[in-house]
């Protein structure tokens, strides 16, 4: 089982990133997927979960109505649409399959002018 993300870098503030995470070594379409991000000096907290087939989704507070999490069960990715940043969004954001209990390495994502 492997979860491998892309896609983070710098940002300026108010600007957009979508990461990816790709999946492999199990069946993606039958596992909620999820995001989760951990700032420095912070505990690890959830960004976004998503049904197995897209059907549904939920956000943690912070993120609704910026942040949008979709998944391509042809091409077992699920992403992660990050609009308006700010700041605060800086940190490692990670992709999860928590049925596995698998992580992928994360991606770093710094919001900054």
């Amino acid at each position: 089982v492997q979860l491998v993300e892309s896609g983070g870098g710098l940002v300026q503030p108010g600007g957009s990133l979508r990461l990816s995470c790709a999946a492999s070594g199990f069946t993606f379409s039958s596992y909620i997927m999820s995001w989760y991000r951990q700032a420095p000096g912070k505990e690890r907290e959830l960004v976004a979960h998503i049904g197995s087939y897209g059907g549904s989704s939920n956000y943690a507070d912070s993120m609704k109505g910026r942040f949008t999490i979709s998944r391509d069960n042809s091409k077992n990715t699920v992403y992660l649409q990050m609009n308006s940043l700010k700041p605060e969004d800086t940190a490692v954001y990670y992709c999860a399959v928590l049925g596995l209990g698998t992580w992928g390495q994360g991606t770093q994502v710094t919001v900054s002018s």
